[in-house]
């Protein structure tokens, strides 16, 4: 047994079974050995923010860490963008990044650099394994800070030789971190504190929108508390038979109109919310003034707990409302809209799909009327870096292949990575790509006004257009080896929508919107 084997046995003893690689080098033993270990499933990207985002997705559905193989600096640097998301989504990860052998680094040979001055700002852990002896208590503890809580990408730093020189250690299986509950002192003064104020609002965030917090939720909505999520949410319930609460918008004006009155803000897993952007003239704290704010439950303990607590203090019921299902009856017909391809969406979404939600401005178009279509997830883009949407599709399929995936996005997102419609197609993957192809980086059209920067002259909107020339995705799709259609009407793209929910594999629509 050489270094990698026992980086690869202490993983897959810790139920870390996928792998989303894009190798080189100096990770050659890891490879070789994963024919050594069938517990590993490892699965190719053809760029490296794919195989981050994967693993964003599949930790996030799997409650458990993916690992990721990068070649050296330059390779974990293509997927930071990806692990910035993970970061903000505080989904558990293990970065193994390839080193050059330890006797080789002071020769600052061409691949050489810092790498964990590179992996620390969206790394919990960073650590480097000097010796084949060492690799697998490091392992462990890896996937143990993985999970934080609140859980977050960590690195493990992988030289050449500390992967082929054998070594005797077994794996080593960690310990996993555990939620602790908000104290007694907390939940009281939230419950005091809601008393007294005249409109109190439960702001959720992170574990507390997951199906077992939006219960608790439910349970102070049915005693008149208001509640909300943050904008973006790494996984949430959404359909009939659950509680969905209102959603801080993405606008700072916006937001601030829908809590104006709040005379008290109390936290469960998230913090003070802020805009998203900084605008002239406007305030970056989306808490309205003279509203004061209180913490139920910090991000890493359990708010789900403290919200148990807090209905309990408040005489909630033990059930609160939910959502009904209704769905819309008739196909929409028509020009190709956002709202006609949403609430085609919500017309065909299977019960327990997931969907992934990189699609920018059309992306409030498909969630309304999927408020109340069969119950699903949504995977939603929590660190603004665009090109998560069919990555995170690739990662859910793989950590749950018995679910229906929906990857929305915008075509300048899915631009990012698109070497991820390769890999749906070589793993055969049951996922469903919807792009929405407006031609435009139409949020920076719509920002470039808000930011007091002015009309757009031929130079400016050159920048922002995206149809000179015009982006083919059935050519982008199908030559990767993805089935694609494209629709420019609203009864096509229901046509299309209805028969790949009915059909199992990879397919791509290309939405021609209006």
């Amino acid at each position: 047994m050489n270094g990698a084997d026992s980086l690869l046995a202490t993983l897959a003893a810790n139920d870390v079974t996928a792998c989303f690689a894009n190798p080189g080098t100096s990770e050659m033993q890891f490879v070789a050995a994963l024919d050594r270990e069938p517990r590993m499933r490892p699965v190719l990207c053809l760029f490296e923010g794919v195989a981050t985002g994967a693993a964003d997705g599949y930790g996030r559905i799997a409650d458990n860490p993916a690992c990721t193989l990068l070649h050296l600096g330059p390779g974990y640097g293509n997927g930071v963008a990806n692990l910035h998301n993970a970061r903000r989504a505080f989904t558990p990860i293990v970065n193994v990044i390839g080193d050059h052998a330890t006797y080789h680094r002071g020769y600052d040979a061409p691949l050489n650099s810092d790498i964990a001055t590179l992996a620390r700002p969206n790394s919990l852990w960073v650590k480097s394994a000097e010796s084949a002896g060492a690799v697998a208590a490091l392992t462990a503890e890896a996937v143990a800070a993985s999970f934080g809580p609140p859980g977050g990408p960590v690195s493990l730093i992988l030289p050449a030789d500390s992967a082929w020189l054998e070594t005797t250690t077994q794996p080593v299986v960690a310990q996993r971190p555990v939620r602790n509950p908000p104290s007694g002192e907390a939940v009281d003064a939230a419950a005091r504190a809601i008393r007294a104020a005249r409109q109190p609002v439960v702001l959720l965030g992170a574990q507390a929108c997951r199906a077992e917090g939006l219960a608790q939720a439910a349970r102070l909505a049915a005693v008149g508390v208001k509640t909300m999520t943050d904008t973006f949410v790494a996984r949430q319930p959404r359909g009939a038979g659950g509680f969905q609460p209102a959603r801080m918008q993405y606008f700072a004006e916006a937001a601030l109109r829908d809590l104006a009155g709040t005379d008290l803000m109390v936290l469960a897993g998230t913090k003070e919310p802020v805009a998203f952007f900084a605008y002239p003239n406007r305030p970056s704290v989306l808490v309205p003034e003279g509203c004061a704010t209180l913490t139920l439950a910090e991000r890493g303990e359990d708010a789900v707990a403290g919200l148990a607590a807090l209905a309990d203090a408040l005489g909630a019921p033990n059930e609160g409302p939910r959502q009904p299902l209704i769905r819309p009856d008739a196909a929409p017909a028509g020009q190709l809209t956002p709202q006609t391809a949403g609430l085609s969406i919500a017309r065909h979404l299977p019960e327990g799909a997931i969907v992934c939600d990189d699609s920018v401005t059309s992306q409030g178009a498909v969630a309304v009327p999927s408020m109340t279509a069969a119950p699903h997830e949504v995977l939603a883009l929590t660190g603004g870096a665009i090109g998560d949407g069919v990555p995170m599709a690739i990662g859910a399929a793989v950590a749950a292949p018995e679910r229906k995936i929906v990857s929305i996005n915008g075509d300048g997102a899915a631009m990012y990575t698109v070497q991820a419609l390769w890999t749906l197609a070589r793993e055969n993957l049951d996922v469903t790509v919807v792009i929405f192809a407006n031609r435009v980086y139409r949020v920076l059209t719509i920002e470039m006004g808000r930011t007091g920067a002015g009309a757009g002259g031929p130079k400016a909107n050159g920048l922002l257009s995206l149809d000179d020339p015009a982006l083919d995705w059935v050519s982008l799709a199908r030559g990767m080896g993805v089935e694609a259609v494209r629709c420019d009407t609203a009864e096509a793209f229901d046509v299309a929508f209805r028969d790949a929910m009915a059909q199992r594999g990879p397919r791509l629509i290309e939405a021609a919107i209006a």
